[in-house]
């Protein structure tokens, strides 16, 4: 009986400890958070004061006065209607194309036999460690010999295929069964059909994690659209941002306001799509 008080304690004391050693990683993980936060909340803040109350110390989280005018007066000093406009073009197209690209090429590497299927596709993903600046150059010479340049397609065209998308499908297709697939061709769907009504169905959260990654990738990217991109009717949110803190740059509280609602956009999307994107990323090459 002795014996068996001891373990019994021994066991609830083991117990707490690990609850309260959770409870101290979650305490950390809040804090850690918080501390990656200040400088979006600041940012916030900033946008809705006057421009002599930002940089006032000790610093004054909530302003004493709302200056909601901001968010207004930012759209009258550069044409942002245009620059949102092109930006949510090529971001949408970019995302559309590249999602349908990379899961068309991933249902092939990892359901399909064929001939140099294995040396292809580490050839293919191998193009991820090719640094950009390299290839610079020669794609700014087809897009404009095409005679894309200066036009929106450019950049979609350039971003329209990706490698780490194909890796990040052909990974999560692989954890697909794929007697499912063998079942439906005996049933006489097509491949075509397989992908549509099997692959797609089952893989949304690996769809969800590329349209993430895409969307916030093209609307964040800044050296396309300053290198393909002249005109200022085509320019994006990215390269008009670096406009307007050119001509306003003693105005930090308009550039604080331009600034949130360049964010806006990519915040809606992923807080939209986050309980796919962490699904995706925790079952992303698991086998089936």
């Amino acid at each position: 009986m002795t014996q068996l008080a001891l373990n019994k304690n021994a066991g609830v004391r083991r117990s707490t400890l690990s609850v309260v050693l959770k409870a101290l990683l979650y305490v950390v993980l809040i804090a850690l958070a918080l501390f990656t936060l200040i400088p979006f909340v600041w940012m916030i803040s900033a946008s809705l004061k006057l421009d002599r109350e930002v940089f006032s110390y000790p610093i004054r989280w909530i302003p004493e006065t709302f200056h909601w005018e901001n968010y207004s007066l930012i759209w009258s000093k550069v044409p942002l209607i245009t620059y949102f406009k092109n930006t949510a073009t090529i971001a949408l197209l970019v995302t559309f194309i590249q999602t349908l690209t990379s899961s068309f090429a991933a249902y092939a590497f990892a359901k399909l036999r064929f001939r140099g299927r294995n040396t292809l596709f580490i050839c293919y993903v191998a193009t991820i460690a090719v640094p950009w600046q390299t290839y610079m150059l020669p794609q700014f010479i087809l897009m404009r010999s095409m005679g894309l340049y200066d036009t929106l397609w450019a950049i979609v065209v350039l971003q329209s295929f990706s490698a780490f998308g194909v890796f990040l499908m052909r990974q999560f297709y692989q954890g697909i069964p794929t007697e499912l697939c063998e079942a439906a061709r005996i049933d006489g769907l097509s491949e075509y059909g397989i992908w549509a009504r099997i692959m797609l169905p089952l893989s949304k959260a690996a769809i969800a994690t590329l349209v993430i990654f895409t969307f916030v990738g093209t609307w964040n990217d800044y050296m396309g659209p300053m290198i393909y991109l002249t005109r200022d009717v085509n320019k994006t949110i990215q390269v008009g941002l670096q406009r307007f803190i050119q001509e306003n740059s003693s105005d930090y509280h308009l550039i604080m306001a331009v600034s949130v609602c360049s964010l806006l956009p990519v915040s809606v999307v992923f807080l939209a799509l986050q309980k796919y994107f962490i699904q995706g990323i925790a079952t992303t090459g698991l086998k089936g």
